[in-house]
């Protein structure tokens, strides 16, 4: 015992001392752990109780767990890095099997991964060698070179432009009218100009110009052309996933036959998606990249480029939020610039309504991104800058990200969000089909009085507008019923408008004759692109209120200012929605059956479709009777042996006097 008892007195006087023993190793609280180890293991052998407590046995077994935390922790970096490569790996050898399976069937899959490709790119220079790329361009910031090769560029550009159209419009004349008709509302929005003397020409340019080659890079060009019907039909597909839900909801029944269970549910469905890509950042960075574009080249403030950049994805009332915090110091011009923008275009939630009633989604997206630099352009020529911006820095206004804690919390609040503009829009298609209901009663009846029958608000609109709709390029045989459309979008409502073009394309596509009883009964194809660009935006009276409640909403004290500019941002927003019109007007070239009858009609045909009645008509055009001699052929159709049976035929789907 004595012994015993001298150690623990030495281990003790060692601990309270803290001298040093090279043979010794002390733990963090002064404790040897190899003598309490030996000390621990002496007790036990005498049986007096003494050994390790619980709370050192739990420690000792956790050791290696918290080792192996402490590495993990350590190598982390070197893990991600690791999984990723793994991760790239697997999905290299899934989209080389896809597309060594089936290209056609993975072409989806394949855009989406160039894409991503390409952001990847760009990312990595901007990220290295940014800085090498910008001291690249440091000899094109003197004043004098600039200069010369601004008024090179332009010079080309202008000579290139009129010998295009000069060569372009001697095959199809009607493109003249609609050059005219560009030339035309500009000089009218010039005219109503606040400071005809302070108009930046080269943000007028630079912004007419971007928006004819966007069209002419979608509607003229084959692999633009294809690649936005692509766009377009995937879309559509996408917008009919909406179907599974809203037929859980409301069943099959109502889904398919009323209107408001079929294009309701699709606001609710996009409103759903597009508050999920917010807060993944997606429409962010989309909006800032086109701003960034718009801004350099039109060389207009921050501010302004945001939003009307934003227009082209959100709404309206949504586009200024997204500079709410710099509204108060915006200049007059910059607030006409933000509320054009709005008035020019359509928010990405309705898109899809239109799309599903049969609008051509190519045309309205191409309409809509088109619309964005016009819109800035011709809103700088109506109110340019006479103030001093505070907002001309070239690093652009930062958006914030969504609010929302994850994805599910996203789609929530986007879909909720969403109801009160299904519901909005329910609700004004309700009353201003019933107010032109009655209008078109109250028309009648006065125009009854004085022997004038039929008189509606259609008519009136028809013959106001026609001139203006004519100068857009519009055959005049479908004047009438363009300007009706027109006028229904200016004074009521657009949705109400596509709902009216809808119909007419309906008529077409399924092969109804042109003329029934003296009256027309569907538009050209060409009518209808046209009269799809330029129904293509928020302009209508309506619109003025909602534009002025949403941003006083946002800034009370502003009021005078925004009621200021309001009509008159309102005007040039409408003519920006025609001026584009007028641009699908001179790209527009025929495609399809229009451009080869000859080898559609060498195929069997049972049904009527416009194809079939286009080609019939110019097959019965072509046609001669010859007494009771066999009818002989001209043009196309001259010294083909097929040309009788395909007369045959179309005379047993349509009635022509060649037929008898």
């Amino acid at each position: 015992m004595e012994k015993t008892n001298g150690r623990e007195a030495i281990a003790l006087s060692t601990v309270e001392t803290g001298i040093e023993n090279p043979g010794l190793e002390l733990t963090e609280e002064g404790v040897n752990p190899e003598e309490t180890r030996r000390t621990e293991e002496r007790g036990q052998s005498r049986g007096d109780g003494v050994g390790p407590s619980t709370h050192q046995r739990h420690r000792k077994s956790l050791q290696p767990f918290s080792r192996a935390w402490s590495f993990c922790k350590r190598q982390a970096s070197l893990f991600k890095k690791i999984l990723l490569g793994l991760l790239c790996l697997a999905y290299a050898a899934y989209f080389l099997a896809a597309c060594i399976l089936d290209f056609q069937r993975a072409l989806a899959l394949f855009i989406l991964t160039c894409l991503a490709l390409l952001v990847l790119v760009h990312c990595f220079l901007k990220r290295f060698f940014g800085k090498n790329l910008t001291s690249c361009l440091k000899p094109f910031k003197n004043s004098c070179l600039k200069l010369w090769m601004k008024w090179v560029l332009a010079g080309v550009s202008l000579v290139g432009f009129i010998l295009w159209l000069a060569l372009d419009t001697a095959q199809r004349p009607e493109q003249s009218i609609s050059f005219a008709g560009i030339c035309m509302f500009i000089l009218i929005l010039f005219a109503c100009s606040k400071h005809h003397n302070k108009v930046s020409w080269r943000t007028v340019l630079w912004g007419l110009g971007l928006q004819f080659v966007f069209g002419i890079l979608v509607i003229r060009t084959d692999p633009g052309y294809n690649a936005f019907q692509w766009l377009g039909d995937q879309i559509q597909i996408f917008l009919n996933y909406t179907v599974a839900g809203s037929s859980f909801v409301f069943g099959d029944m109502l889904v398919k036959n009323v209107f408001a269970f079929q294009a309701l549910p699709i606001i609710l469905f996009f409103g759903c998606v597009m508050s999920i890509l917010y807060y993944l950042g997606l429409v962010q960075w989309v909006i800032q990249k086109v701003a960034w574009f718009l801004q350099i080249t039109m060389g207009t403030t921050a501010t302004e480029t945001l939003a009307v950049a934003g227009n082209i994805f959100v709404g309206m009332t949504e586009a200024p939020l997204l500079i709410r915090p710099y509204l108060a110091d915006l200049t007059l011009s910059e607030i006409h610039a933000v509320m054009t923008g709005g008035f020019a275009t359509i928010s990405g939630t309705v898109l899809g309504a239109y799309i599903s009633f049969g609008i051509d989604a190519s045309s309205l997206i191409s309409a809509s991104v088109m619309a964005a630099p016009s819109s800035l352009a011709l809103s700088k020529m109506v109110y340019p800058e006479v103030e001093e911006s505070k907002f001309k820095n070239k690093e652009g206004v930062k958006l914030p990200p969504g609010k929302e804690k994850n994805v599910l919390e996203a789609a929530s609040n986007g879909a909720t969000d969403a109801v009160g503009l299904a519901t909005n829009v329910a609700a004004n298609l309700i009353a201003f089909l019933a107010v032109l209901t009655f209008i078109n009663a109250a028309l009648s009846w006065l125009g009854e009085l004085v022997d004038i029958q039929g008189l509606t608000f259609q008519v009136i609109c028809s013959y106001i507008l026609r001139p203006v709709v004519f100068m857009m390029g519009v055959e005049w045989a479908d004047c009438p019923m363009v300007a009706e459309m027109v006028g229904i979008k200016f004074f009521t409502n657009e949705f109400v408008a596509y709902q009216q073009l809808s119909q007419y394309k309906n008529k077409r596509l399924s092969g109804v004759e042109e003329w029934i009883g003296g009256e027309k009964q569907w538009i050209s194809v060409r009518a209808e692109i046209i009269t799809t660009f330029s129904l293509c935006g928020f302009a209508s009276l309506s619109s003025i209120g909602i534009t002025l409640g949403g941003l006083t909403s946002i800034v009370p004290h502003r009021k005078s200012d925004f009621s200021k500019v309001v009509v008159s941002a309102f005007f040039t927003g409408a003519c920006v929605s025609l001026i584009n019109a007028c641009v699908a007007g001179i790209l527009y070239v025929p495609r399809g059956a229009e451009t080869d009858c000859v080898s559609f009609l060498n195929t069997i045909f049972t049904n009527r479709t416009y194809e079939t009645y286009v080609c019939c008509r110019g097959l019965f055009q072509s046609t001669s009777l010859n007494g009771t001699n066999p009818p002989s052929f001209s043009g196309p159709w001259q010294d083909k042996e097929f040309s009788a049976i395909a007369l045959a035929n179309c005379c047993e789907l349509y009635t022509n006097a060649v037929c008898t």
